[in-house]
């Protein structure tokens, strides 16, 4: 099991469908401004943001790389496979990348995500994502917290250093038998300044919001044109 499958087990116990869904409603208005009618939606989760989209009558795919993810977006009908972006085929009128995403990449692997990104837009197309501010690493997600229900029990710990957010996960599941199954892993999750941004070969960043999620100013929305 990858850290990503672990994630995927975890995330009903970690409380954040508010924030999500927040976080939903935020890029659906931003696109409102653009022509989509196809969009990429790199990270995808469980699909929930493909699902509003084709509400509105998007052409949508997903791409994540939790295999967990990807099969819970096949189960409802929904185009998502487990691959990279650089991967994928075709090109859309936007795209975009939820929750993180780009924490996720060292600086060496999010300017070849980027070039990719830009690759699979349309002239025309838009490329959305949100970072952690250095408050919402430092500040915000520093810590440790725990969840449980009746079969599950998790532990997160989380510790923000040079510049990097250190997430250690233990989850014990519960099996049939009544014993417990532990699995262990720890994500790691990169700072990035809003200077690195500014100067990318293949996308240009024509605007930047700095928000709040989970506290004061803890993101940064990003918006960018193909160049």
């Amino acid at each position: 099991m990858t850290n990503l499958d672990l994630y995927a087990k975890a995330e009903h116990l970690l409380g954040i469908e508010e924030a999500t869904e927040a976080l939903y409603d935020l890029y659906r208005s931003e696109l409102d401004g653009y022509a989509v009618k196809t969009l990429l939606d790199i990270g995808c989760g469980r699909g929930g943001f493909m699902q509003r989209m084709q509400s509105d009558g998007v052409v949508c795919k997903g791409i994540d790389l939790s295999a967990i993810m990807v099969e819970e977006c096949r189960a409802v009908g929904l185009d998502a496979e487990c691959v990279d972006v650089s991967k994928v085929g075709g090109k859309y009128d936007a795209v975009v990348a939820i929750f993180d995403v780009l924490n996720f990449l060292n600086e060496e692997e999010l300017l070849l995500f980027l070039d990719a990104v830009s690759q699979r837009l349309n002239d025309d197309g838009v490329f959305i994502a949100d970072i952690n501010t250095l408050y919402g690493f430092r500040d915000v997600a520093e810590g440790t917290m725990s969840s449980e229900n009746e079969s599950e029990f998790l532990v997160v710990d989380a510790v923000f250093e040079d510049e990097k957010l250190f997430t250690k996960f233990t989850l014990f599941e519960k099996e049939e038998s009544g014993k417990y199954t532990k699995y262990q892993d720890t994500i790691v999750q990169y700072f990035h300044k809003l200077k690195l941004f500014e100067k990318l070969p293949t996308l240009k960043l024509i605007d930047k919001q700095t928000f709040s999620l989970y506290d004061t100013k803890d993101k940064t929305l990003l918006i960018f044109k193909k160049r």
